[in-house]
């Protein structure tokens, strides 16, 4: 049986009609003031550029000679020529399974050991939260001494004085090693995510779960983990985000040569390098922003609507 949806209160419809009324003059256009600013802003910084690199990505611009239409060219040669674009898929593709693989339990694993109130669990919060206060250009400078070929530190407790491992040299290995930079600053973003979930679930919870004879794991998987799902919705968006636009690792190492291609980088190599190519350079911007906002919509929308058929 199905049942009509509930119709607003027409006091509460009234109440807020007459508070717009009362409003004077003055507090109209600050409240004017205060939407357009915002907006103008928005308009101005994000979507305004969006429109203009989709524009952008259909034509040959590159800021000095006309500008000429020329359809999906660049979306063609991308997909058909271009030899550095689909290792750069594959290498944002690998990118984002480490960080769901690796970092998001690694992260998980520590929240849920600093949540059981350890003995220094404010340092070590501390310890394994500093990567995300670090700029990325900052933790690629420091993994390059770690990493450094002829005594950096990696290479001296692996017994290696010179002539060791070219890690980020090495187009085999290189992308790996950058991957465990940025595994060291994900982890920790998740770990704080986690641990503010974690710290709003209810106790009476997990003590009803124990009188039913539940262990510690039973207890987090089966009662602690469907409470978190809004932070399992937050971790999804931050983690897709986080993988498609890494560009300030591989930048400091490489420039995203080879072995590092990535899309990020790929876009600053067509825009800023020989010949200026920005209409080359926005149309793989365009294939960044339709790839980052599809499988997040339609995440959001199904949670959406499994918490309304809840």
């Amino acid at each position: 049986m199905s049942h009509a949806p509930a119709a607003a209160d027409p006091r509460r419809t009234r109440r807020g009609r007459s508070r717009l009324r009362h409003l004077t003059r003055r507090d109209k256009v600050v409240v004017g003031v205060m939407i357009a600013i915002p907006l103008l802003l928005d308009l101005a910084f994000i979507w305004g550029p969006a429109v203009a690199t989709v524009l952008y990505s259909f034509t040959n611009a590159t800021g000095a000679a006309p500008v000429k239409w020329i359809g999906w060219t660049n979306y063609h040669t991308l997909a058909t020529i271009d030899p550095s674009f689909w290792p750069a898929v594959r290498h944002n593709a690998l990118w984002l399974g480490v960080f769901i693989v690796i970092a998001t339990p690694l992260g998980m694993l520590f929240a849920v050991l600093l949540d059981r109130g350890l003995r220094g669990s404010r340092i070590y919060q501390s310890i394994f939260f500093l990567p995300v206060m670090l700029s990325l250009a900052l933790i690629g400078i420091i993994w390059q001494v770690v990493y450094t070929t002829n005594g950096g530190l990696l290479n001296t407790l692996l017994g290696h004085e010179s002539g060791g491992i070219d890690f980020l040299g090495d187009p085999k290995i290189n992308l790996w090693a950058v991957l465990a930079e940025a595994t060291w600053r994900q982890a920790g973003y998740v770990m704080v995510l986690y641990l503010s979930g974690l710290k709003a679930v209810d106790p009476a919870l997990k003590e009803s779960a124990a009188l039913d004879g539940a262990n510690g794991w039973q207890t987090f998987w089966h009662v602690v983990f469907p409470v978190l799902r809004p932070i399992n919705a937050v971790i999804i968006v931050v983690t897709v985000i986080e993988s498609l636009r890494a560009f300030d690792l591989v930048y400091i190492t490489n420039q995203g040569g080879i072995g590092l291609q990535l899309i990020s980088a790929m876009i600053t190599q067509q825009i800023t390098g020989p010949g200026n190519r920005i209409g080359y350079g926005s149309a793989l911007g365009v294939i960044l922003l339709l790839v980052s906002i599809v499988p997040i919509c339609v995440f959001l929308v199904m949670q959406f609507r499994k918490g309304e058929q809840e």
